[in-house]
């Protein structure tokens, strides 16, 4: 075989290559997402045993006993909320009224936080400076 076609033949099996663990690496990307849920959502269309991430703020009155933390979450601009109970290191900006996102899933009537899923956004991180406002 002629070199020049060799170097050819090599090319295009590499170039295919590239492109078919491109294409992989891809799908695996977009069928291993989940989008963030919110209360409403979960109230009404959770299944038993599947894992979500939910998104809301925490409404007041949580309780921590031990290693648990009982809160409930609620719809950023609603009143809908769902129970949940988690174990694992809890933010130190945790608190009523925060915006958090955890993974949980739907065990009875209460959702179980996954362990160290717990993310609490901090406010002023998320929201424009007035002084900059001109």
């Amino acid at each position: 075989m002629d070199p020049a076609r060799k170097r050819t033949v090599r090319l295009v099996i590499a170039l295919t290559a590239a492109v078919l663990l491109a294409g992989a690496l891809i799908y695996t990307s977009f069928s291993a997402s989940s989008p963030a849920r919110t209360p409403s959502q979960l109230a009404t269309s959770a299944d038993a045993g599947r894992s979500y991430h939910l998104t809301g703020k925490v409404v007041p009155g949580y309780s921590h006993r031990g290693d648990t933390l009982d809160f409930r979450v609620r719809d950023r601009n609603g009143t809908a909320s769902i129970p949940v109970r988690y174990t694992g290191t809890v933010p130190d900006p945790f608190r009523a009224n925060r915006e958090v996102i955890v993974t949980v899933r739907k065990q009875g009537a209460v959702f179980v936080g996954e362990r160290d899923t717990l993310v609490t956004k901090c406010p002023s991180k998320f929201t424009e400076d007035p002084k900059k406002q001109t």
